[in-house]
């Protein structure tokens, strides 16, 4: 017989030590990585500006001009965790934006058609870029390289190089607010709800965390660490939702913004949480014992390409919706914000490491950047120079952490959902068990071996 299996019980009592595992379990200061740099950059800028980094009015437009870059970034970080870059994300962008408009201007088509449209495009276009990479068998560099050119002269050709406006009701995705509804307050009342229904959303993961690993039998944080962790998230969310909500009358938490917290949902679950998410970390940790596992890579590539293109068409229609306007260089330097986000975000260079929230911390830390140099009036010369040297830092840092044997800042911050869902090893990804069953094999990425 078997020997019963046992629980092990939360730990009780105060100890000072457990505070290392408040966002994530045994790791260190160094655990926080981009995130804790992303707060300190905050920090320094508010106090630089005077106080204008955390104003309702400089929060909303930073959320609106940087949020089709985050978006972007969603995209980018599964094509490079798949192994591959994609050069051609601002191209396409540009080319779907003029498209969409001439189609909202010379068709007469509403503009949630329009909408409809450009993802279609966004389809196509990644169906094509990803058969070249997936059934023919050339490098994603070279074929989004080639799909750069191509769509960029396209835009130029079909817009014949001129700024095409679009119509008011178009314009709601980039730059429209949540509404004004119910009593009159002095903070909008729909960003105030937003806040708390995502304190609500927090607290509930953290009670299916704590029932995830007792039923799996792992050891769970002190109940007052968890307590603590939910405060203090919850005191950020709402703080960020009364300066959101306090902005001047007519403004409040951007559509663009709702837009993208709905794409991290969504595509945060999809990485971590489903078959094709699975896949996608396993092909680009070792693609030839990803196929020995039962595993389509040529699946995965045409998808990864696909999508990232379709995000791509998204993102190019809420810049010109925000701009009223597109306009022949729309686009310029987008894929290259877009990658530089998803490696400070800590995606590994050979791909098979990265999450879609550490892209998204990796773009905030270059917008908030960019934002504070702005008001400080660094000209955009120097914000370009500064920016480059994050960018190498940050990646420098990761290297060398992981030369030496530690983990990478990626590995740190998800260090707890991998001990949550089974697998403590940094960097290690499982590829999915084969259609014919048997055991799945763990497959290591190529920067770990």
């Amino acid at each position: 017989m078997s020997a019963p299996v046992t629980t092990p019980e939360p730990k009780s009592g105060f100890n000072i030590r457990d505070l290392k595992n408040l966002f994530g379990g045994g790791g260190s200061l160094k655990q926080f990585g981009i995130l804790g740099a992303l707060i300190v950059i905050i920090l320094v800028f508010q106090v630089w500006t005077g106080g204008k980094t955390l104003q309702p009015g400089n929060l909303i437009n930073l959320v609106q001009q940087y949020s089709y870059i985050l978006i972007l970034s969603i995209g980018m970080v599964m094509v490079i965790i798949a192994g591959h870059i994609d050069l051609s994300v601002g191209s396409v962008a540009a080319f779907t934006g003029i498209l969409v408009a001439m189609a909202m201007r010379d068709w007469g088509i509403p503009w949630w058609a329009g909408l409809i449209l450009g993802l279609l495009i966004g389809a196509a276009i990644g169906a094509w870029q990803g058969f070249w990479v997936a059934y023919v068998g050339v490098p994603a560099f070279i074929v989004t390289l080639a799909g750069m050119l191509i769509w960029r002269g396209a835009n130029q050709f079909v817009g014949d190089s001129a700024t095409i406006p679009v119509p008011d009701g178009f314009t709601v995705i980039g730059k429209g607010y949540l509404p004004e509804v119910g009593p009159a307050t002095p903070y909008n009342n729909l960003t105030i709800l937003l806040g708390l229904l995502i304190v609500v959303v927090v607290v509930i993961r953290e009670i299916r965390a704590r029932r995830t690993r007792a039923v799996m039998g792992a050891a769970a944080d002190p109940a007052w660490l968890s307590v603590l962790r939910v405060v203090i998230l919850a005191i950020v969310i709402m703080g960020a939702a009364v300066l959101f909500g306090s902005g001047r009358v007519g403004t409040s938490f951007p559509v663009s913004g709702i837009i993208l917290g709905l794409l991290v949902l969504l595509y945060s679950f999809l990485t971590s949480n489903t078959i094709i998410g699975r896949h996608i970390y396993a092909v680009g940790g070792n693609k030839h014992a990803a196929e020995l596992s039962g595993v389509n890579s040529k699946r995965v590539n045409f998808f990864v390409m696909m999508n990232m293109s379709v995000l791509a068409s998204l993102a190019g229609m809420i810049f010109v919706a925000r701009s009223q306007a597109s306009g022949p260089q729309d686009g310029v330097g987008w894929e290259l914000d877009a990658i530089a986000a998803v490696f400070i975000g800590g995606a590994a260079v050979a791909g098979g490491i990265g999450t879609v929230a550490g892209s998204i911390i990796g773009g905030l830390v270059m917008a908030v950047l960019s934002n504070g140099l702005a008001l400080q009036g660094i000209g955009s010369d120097l914000v370009q120079i500064i920016k480059g040297l994050v960018l190498l830092i940050a990646v420098g840092v990761d290297v060398y952490n992981k030369t030496q044997g530690r983990p990478s800042l990626i590995g740190l911050m998800t260090s707890r959902n991998k001990t949550t869902t089974g697998g403590g090893d940094q960097g290690r990804v499982t590829a999915s068990v084969a259609p014919g069953g048997g055991t799945p094999d763990t497959v290591t990425p190529a920067d770990n071996k």
